[in-house]
């Protein structure tokens, strides 16, 4: 038997045949775009194939379908956030400073990649790295801001600056 044939090429093959449809009409009505849906139709079962190596589909395969594509439109909303104020941002450059498409790519992608790492990071830790590298603030006075001992603001800095250095 060829890897083509597998078992699990052939559970995959048949969820896509008995799925696909539904899920990308699901998707349609939440996203109210036929594109979008198509897209994020494509993007869950390739996760799906990528979750495939080491986990077993289970007994509800539209469950775990849409448990996916929900996670997945997440994202999509959340990119989109941060490409509308990245645009309404340079909207107010003058016209000789606003990025090139590649330059703007290449910021939204960074900037998507920041706001998942912020994301990932715990409530304390997160509000730790925002008050110290966008409001300036010093440990001491993050400190008092946030009623914790100064080697505690240092312990979250710490684990921030590394979860940064893990993603650059």
């Amino acid at each position: 038997m060829s890897s083509i044939d597998s078992p699990l090429n052939q559970q995959i093959h048949r969820l896509y045949s008995e799925h696909h449809g539904w899920l990308q009409g699901w998707l349609q009505r939440r996203l109210g775009n036929r594109c979008d849906a198509a897209d994020l139709a494509h993007d869950t079962f390739l996760r799906l194939l990528a979750r495939q190596v080491a986990k077993p589909l289970g007994s509800e395969p539209r469950a775990l379908l849409t448990h996916i594509a929900k996670g997945l439109m997440i994202d999509r909303w959340r990119r989109q956030d941060i490409e509308r104020a990245y645009l309404e941002t340079i909207a107010q450059l003058p016209p000789a400073e606003v990025p090139s498409p590649e330059t703007h790519l290449l910021i939204v992608e960074t900037l998507w990649r920041i706001e998942a790492l912020l994301r990932e990071l715990p409530a304390q830790t997160r509000d730790t790295f925002l008050l110290s590298q966008i409001e300036g603030l010093t440990y001491a006075q993050i400190a008092t801001r946030l009623n914790v001992s100064l080697i505690t603001v240092k312990r979250h800095m710490r684990a921030a600056f590394i979860a940064c250095l893990s993603v650059a």
